[in-house]
């Protein structure tokens, strides 16, 4: 992998600076991007401290809400390396305030806070359509790939947690992204995979929510994670595949629903049929 290059959004901590340090392990090129711009530049600083002589780490700043930071972010990466092998949909925040509850008082209406929505969802769908693009670009690989988008999704994107909804949204989102578009990518060779962890210690939460999850076997051992990534990134042949990692045991496939009966599969045939004409090569 020592020719292979590596995009992370989110990089500089968490999830996505424990793939980098298992990328770089593998000899790939990586650009490490995240909001903020110094903890990516001293994390690539450490990388690039032990990097072979064919390696070279490259910090950027990026926000991943927005579609113009990102376009000039990836922009800079593409041309670094002239080519993308890897790309981590990582970068991601916590819920939020919705609304605000005043117990029924208030005047007017409060704007719903929908930040989570436009980091988590919009920005997974920028960065992908960002590696799309670039990856249909490129020639294939020894492998026969032209690139490996993998996105960092989470439980809530299967189940439903009542508190947690705009973050349930966003995830539930990825990870339908993930299920649909990753099936249909693979025709033009190029995978679409999501990691779906149970929580990690991470900057999303707390230390104390953290320690007391430890202290009841229920937080993810950050080691799981990585190598759910891992495995799909040796995957080639696998594509718009969930895997579900807890603190339990490797990471498990988790499978979409299937279809209510026989008439809702026809119709799903259909609506794949009817929508095929919006994703075809358009000279």
């Amino acid at each position: 992998m020592t020719s292979r290059t590596a995009y992370i959004t989110g990089g500089a901590s968490g999830i996505g600076l424990a793939v980098a340090h298992a990328l770089h392990n593998r000899g790939m090129r990586i650009a490490i991007a995240d909001i903020n711009l110094k903890a990516a530049q001293e994390s690539a600083k450490q990388l690039n401290a032990t990097a072979t002589a064919s390696q070279k780490h490259l910090a950027l700043e990026v926000d991943v809400s927005s579609w113009d930071s990102q376009v000039a972010a990836f922009s800079k990466a593409v041309e670094t390396f002239n080519r993308i092998d890897v790309v981590i949909v990582n970068a991601g925040v916590g819920e939020k305030v919705f609304v605000p509850n005043d117990g029924g008082t208030g005047q007017g209406f409060a704007k719903p806070n929908l930040q989570i929505l436009d980091v988590d969802l919009n920005g997974f769908l920028y960065t992908s359509a960002l590696a799309i693009q670039q990856m249909r670009r490129q020639d294939v690989d020894h492998e026969g790939l032209r690139g490996r988008i993998i996105g960092t999704a989470s439980v809530c994107g299967f189940y439903c947690v009542p508190t947690l909804p705009v973050y349930t949204a966003a995830k539930h989102g990825a990870v339908g992204f993930v299920r649909s578009y990753g099936k249909y990518l693979p025709d033009e060779q190029i995978t679409l995979n999501a990691v779906c962890p149970h929580v990690a210690r991470t900057n999303i939460s707390t230390g104390v929510f953290y320690d007391h999850l430890e202290e009841m076997k229920l937080l993810t051992p950050m080691e799981g994670i990585v190598d759910a990534f891992m495995q799909f990134i040796d995957r080639g042949d696998m594509s718009g595949e969930c895997l579900e990692i807890g603190p339990i045991g490797g990471p498990q496939l988790r499978m979409p629903p299937g279809a209510l009966n026989s008439e809702s599969d026809r119709l799903n045939k259909l609506l794949y049929e009817r929508g095929r004409p919006l994703h075809e090569a358009k000279p």
